[in-house]
């Protein structure tokens, strides 16, 4: 009996095999869930050929929807098709985040409010509209997860992406306290480096690599996405039914270590 046995999820933000959201799509599938794919503008297309590398145990095709996060009539679009399709949604993998290039690398003043605006709507305030279109079809409950990466200080060349995921934090944060009621919960992975595409944005993001595996005391593998996914495979779960608004480190123990 798998962990996601019978359970309805829909996971955002798969690009290529190398995404995170991949790993967790596929241990979702082995673990017994029906999974759905989001994919959304010019990256559709990479969704969908990539959903042909997961492997459902019946051998059929995953299917791929078109969801925009910044355009709510997609929300409401794809929570009608599942609606049909199933009926009720059990949980939804948050894996959506973008700023524009001026919000990364050197010079954090270089951003104005037009780019900072894209990043918080894209990579933040995305959650909520998540749960905007989603939470309707949660009448058992349900669980959002979200891959996040800690903002407890700066980072060098992250800027306005790590105001972002603060902010996603907090948007967290303030859905388990409204969705709580409901059976629904909340929370955060927050990933060590993984090389994926969205790393490969990131300038100077080498100096993660370089650095992360010599501190982390439980070592750290910057090519292995599996101790993420379980982490939120886990999540997605029954076995956190009394976890909500909570920030998981999946990061070989690095966020511990001074120095």
């Amino acid at each position: 009996m798998g962990l996601l046995d019978g359970k309805k999820i829909v996971v955002t933000g798969v690009l290529t095999d190398a995404s995170l959201a991949f790993g967790v799509a596929q241990i979702a599938l082995d673990e017994g869930a029906d999974i759905v794919l989001t994919g959304a503008g010019r990256a559709l297309s990479l969704t969908r050929r990539t959903a042909r590398k997961l492997t459902p145990p019946d051998g059929g095709e995953i299917p791929v929807y078109e969801l925009d996060v910044t355009a709510p009539e997609h929300g409401e679009a794809v929570r009608d098709a599942l609606a049909e399709r199933w009926g009720r949604v059990d949980g939804v993998l948050h894996a959506i985040g973008f700023a524009p290039e001026v919000c990364l690398g050197d010079d954090f003043m270089a951003a104005q409010w037009d780019d900072v605006a894209v990043a918080l709507h894209v990579s933040a305030y995305s959650l909520k509209a998540l749960a905007d279109a989603f939470v309707p079809l949660m009448d058992r409950g349900g669980a959002f997860v979200g891959l996040d990466f800690d903002n407890r200080q700066a980072w060098p060349a992250y800027n306005w992406m790590g105001v972002a995921k603060s902010a996603l934090q907090s948007v967290s944060r303030y859905l388990a306290k409204d969705l709580g009621p409901k059976g629904i919960r909340s929370n955060l992975v927050a990933a060590g480096p993984i090389k994926t595409m969205a790393a490969k944005s990131i300038p100077g993001f080498a100096l993660f690599e370089d650095t992360w595996s010599d501190r982390a005391p439980l070592g750290w593998d910057v090519t292995d996405a599996e101790p993420v996914a379980r982490a939120c495979i886990a999540l997605l779960s029954d076995w956190f039914p009394a976890t909500t608004g909570e920030i998981v480190h999946v990061d070989g123990g690095y966020h511990a270590i001074g120095a």
